[in-house]
């Protein structure tokens, strides 16, 4: 075999066994390595890698385990006759490989009903780590998070008396475990007491707007959102035809007036509104939960970030002052463990979960039954609790350094967050397209976010969120410098 085929790599993250194991089993399926055909011996092949002869054979025994190779006595390793392979299309078998030159190729440009790739999304680069200065906002911090917790937890999930729980299908039904917690801890920390049968689990946040978009924003409905808002949102309710009203932000959130008076839904995130980190004062709820009812619309209300709230104690919920039944509550465990993991939760009137549980069936059946146990086992067991505590204190911590390198930047905050989170909105100079101020601090190593496709109708934006959950507090200060150094350059 040529020696191309077998090389680790010293930057991949998973151990050795496990690089070997892959790097013979994308073999076998590629077809690179024929059924019946020898596999060096484990000495040689530890000699090849420079690795241990242990570590080989156990990696064969493994692959001998699952029929990607065979043992022979005194003959050694071999690719199973019985292989799992990869076959070859009929094809691509039937003329050698060639493309048939004379073939119609299908226009793929004209078929399309709706495009959605030119959509305006606040961009988060993969390699963001790689940047000295990621002033990226909603990224975890791995050096807060326990990944021994998580990992115990993870082995629980995947334990045989929890095989069936994790491995069923489910149907419409969530992990018992899950919601349970949901039910019990999570939504009685904002007042919100709901049963079983009025939570619903959801794959984040943004999955749970969709949903609920579809169910309530279709054909022409008047939708009322903030502006600026999450982008992502403003896109589902375009691509639903809703019939979009703009409602503008002051420092106490969305404003309440008569702009209100003919919408059938409005969403609001009234704790810690994205992107200007405002928060509604009880007053305004209480405001916007009266104008519900006098002009009978619905309420959806994302309450994101609630968690790391560390200046002040957060206000109550919209959801925990409503007695007409006419707020939707959506959480979202994104920001509080990791955003990969892709948990979040609505709470609503039996008669909104029916019908969100049924569509979401229609879209995904259920979220991961593995990814909800393991999540269940970690907040049961307090270590969330525990996160949440580390991730206060470090963002106390690092906001502290934002607030003073800001000051000596001359820089001004928008709207100063006052319970805390993660992020800071900053208004530049006018005049200044922080979109393109974005493109040249990449090439000073910092990011942060243009503000530009958080506003409908912005496409020049002089304001920027800058996030400081993934950056550690002793680089704040030479980041922001080099902010204020490219901005001057405009000036």
């Amino acid at each position: 075999m040529k020696d191309a085929l077998f090389h680790l790599d010293p930057l991949d993250g998973a151990g050795l066994q496990a690089q070997v194991r892959e790097m013979l089993v994308s073999a076998i399926l590629s077809r690179r390595l024929q059924p019946g055909e020898a596999v060096p011996s484990s000495r040689a092949m530890a000699d090849q890698l420079s690795v241990s002869r242990n570590t080989i054979t156990l990696a064969y025994q493994a692959l001998v385990a699952d029929g990607y190779l065979e043992s022979r006595n005194r003959s050694g390793y071999y690719v199973g006759i019985e292989a799992p392979v990869s076959d070859p299309s009929p094809r691509f078998a039937a003329n050698g490989g060639a493309a048939n030159a004379s073939a119609q190729h299908a226009h793929w440009s004209g078929r399309f009903r709706r495009l959605y790739s030119d959509l305006d999304r606040v961009a988060k680069p993969l390699n963001w780590r790689e940047y000295s200065y990621p002033f990226v906002y909603g990224q975890a911090d791995p050096t807060l998070f326990n990944h021994s917790d998580w990992r115990d937890c993870a082995r629980q999930a995947l334990g045989l008396r929890n095989f069936e729980a994790m491995a069923g299908d489910k149907g419409e039904a969530d992990d018992p475990l899950l919601i349970d917690y949901i039910r019990a801890r999570t939504l009685p920390r904002r007042g919100v007491l709901a049963t079983t049968e009025q939570i619903l689990v959801t794959l984040g946040a943004q999955n749970a707007l969709y949903l609920l978009s579809e169910l309530f924003c279709t054909d022409g409905a008047r939708v009322a959102i903030e502006d600026p808002c999450y982008p992502d949102l403003r896109n589902t309710l375009q691509r639903l035809g809703a019939n979009i009203v703009l409602i503008p932000v002051d420092e106490h959130g969305m404003v309440v007036d008569d702009r209100l008076k003919d919408v059938d839904v409005v969403f609001v995130t009234p704790s810690h509104h994205a992107p200007t980190t405002a928060t509604m004062p009880l007053e305004r709820r209480r405001a916007l939960l009266a104008a519900a009812d006098l002009h009978d619309f619905i309420i959806i209300e994302d309450d994101y970030d609630f968690e790391l709230g560390f200046l002040q104690k957060p206000a109550p919920a919209l959801k925990s002052l409503d007695r007409s039944d006419r707020v939707i509550y959506v959480g979202s465990f994104s920001k509080s463990l990791f955003p990969g993991l892709r948990l979040g939760y609505v709470a609503a009137p039996e008669a909104v979960i029916a019908e969100v549980r049924a569509l979401r069936f229609l879209m995904l059946r259920h979220p991961p039954g593995y990814a909800q146990r393991t999540a269940a086992y970690f907040l049961a067991l307090g270590h969330h609790d525990a996160l949440i505590k580390r991730l206060r204190n470090a963002l106390t911590q690092r906001r502290s350094a934002m607030e003073e390198a800001l000051d000596n930047a001359g820089l001004s905050d928008a709207r100063a967050p006052k319970f805390g989170g993660a992020s800071f909105w900053i208004e530049t100079p006018i005049g200044i397209d922080t979109t393109e101020l974005a493109a040249r601090l990449a090439n000073r190593s910092v990011l942060i976010e243009p503000g530009a496709p958080f506003f409908a109708h912005r496409e020049v934006s002089h304001h920027m969120r800058l996030g400081y959950s993934s950056i550690p507090s002793e680089k704040i200060a030479a980041g922001i410098e080099i902010i204020r150094e490219e901005i001057n350059r405009f000036t």
